[in-house]
């Protein structure tokens, strides 16, 4: 498989080209509404303790800015939904890892990793690179911060194989040593790591990222990877191209506004009485790794009261589940092509507890105002060009 950079893009060619498939499972939604409800006691306790006052969240936990890219990730991964399977070494040592277009890094933990899980539950797959004979030292520190805290190791290169048939040779990632700073997150969660599928502007470090490895090695026939997530059911990650018979219609493309995040802009959202147009630019990422959709808090409680959502007590919102088929769709508007998501499927149900997927969240400049997670995701067959810097975005088939 090859991809010449010097060549232009033909997109029609893109559905044609050699695939490599990844199968992703999806943490089931009572997990989610476990986690939220665990959360909701936290934070009573906490502000119990605060005297009644409720503890402020940010998924950046004390940051002021976006300025220091190579060690700031936007989110903690809590609601974190999708994870597949990503092999490092030789012989292979298997991993399970978030494909997170949200960040840029490639991380699991190494042999004798901190607050990497536990034997009884948690339990995590750990890189040992004294078994492989592909390693590579090369010990610069690594630190990321998420928002509940920080993810520490090292450096090392390895081989890193994705599905089948996609070797990337001498990819540099990080064995962790303390995986602490996420916290319950990690502890409780079903992934060893993440790999990043965002641009190395965004790389602790300056890595590579492992899709860009693969481009300049020519493993992969297009600078392409799309998504297609299940509702009920694995999805799918696809290198290489992307795949016609899981969506309708055409692709429709908008360019990104900056090569970081995958980042766009937005035209409107609406939902029932609820309209915020783009006095001024209106910028989103699209984020495999969030399940979630967040927005400025303001935004965010106009349009869960224009939907009928009460707030929770951690700032997140729910619905009386007998009235889920009276819900507004919620509709963002990109590139002049308005993408509506059902308003059944704004809710994660479980446990008799109707969440609505929308989180109030302010980043600060030059952070995004929106995050498209796997709730809009799910609905839309996203295709992701690394050479032409677009996104295209396809009813998908359910």
């Amino acid at each position: 498989m090859k991809f010449l950079g010097t060549v232009s893009l033909l997109l029609a060619s893109s559905a044609m080209a050699e695939m490599t498939r990844v199968t992703l499972q999806k943490r089931p939604n009572d997990e989610l509404i476990g986690a939220y409800l665990k959360r909701e006691r936290d934070a009573l306790q906490e502000a119990m303790a605060l005297g009644g006052q409720a503890p402020a969240r940010n998924l950046r936990g004390e940051v002021e800015s976006l300025q220091d890219k190579e060690s700031e990730v936007i989110k903690d991964y809590a609601n974190a939904q999708y994870y597949g399977t990503v092999v490092i070494g030789t012989p292979p040592q298997e991993f399970q890892v978030i494909f997170d277009t949200g960040s840029a890094n490639l991380w699991v933990p190494k042999v004798g990793c901190s607050h990497c899980g536990n034997p009884i539950f948690g339990r995590k797959s750990k890189y040992d690179h004294e078994s492989s004979t592909t390693y590579a030292e090369d010990g610069a520190d690594f630190e990321i911060m998420y928002g509940s805290g920080s993810v520490s190791g090292y450096f090392s290169e390895d081989a890193v194989t994705l599905a089948d048939d996609i070797v990337i040779e001498g990819q540099k990632f990080a064995e962790v040593q303390d995986a602490g700073g996420l916290g319950m997150a990690y502890a409780l969660g079903k992934f060893d790591g993440i790999l990043g599928l965002g641009f190395t502007s965004i790389s602790v470090g300056g890595a590579p990222t492992v899709f860009e490895n693969a481009i300049k090695q020519n493993k992969v026939d297009q600078p392409v990877f799309a998504f297609y997530l299940g509702d009920n059911g694995p999805g799918e990650l696809t290198f290489g191209g992307y795949d016609s018979a899981k969506f309708e219609g055409e692709l429709q493309y908008v360019s990104l506004d900056a090569a970081t995040y995958w980042q766009i802009t937005m035209d409107a959202v609406s939902a029932g009485d609820y309209h915020k147009d783009a006095d001024e630019p209106i910028t989103a990422i699209v984020d495999s790794g969030t399940s979630l959709i967040t927005g400025p808090k303001a935004e965010i409680k106009k349009l869960a009261a224009a939907v009928g959502a009460k707030p929770s007590f951690t700032g997140q919102y729910s619905l009386d589940c007998d009235k889920l088929d009276e819900i507004p769709d919620v509709t963002f508007t990109i590139g002049g092509t308005d993408y509506s998501i059902p308003g059944s499927k704004t809710v994660i149900q479980a446990q008799g507890i109707c969440l609505f997927a929308f989180m109030g969240m302010d980043f600060p400049a030059p952070g995004p105002q929106w995050i498209l997670g796997d709730v809009f995701m799910r609905e839309y067959y996203t295709v992701f060009n690394y050479h032409d810097q677009t996104i295209g975005f396809a009813k998908a088939k359910k």
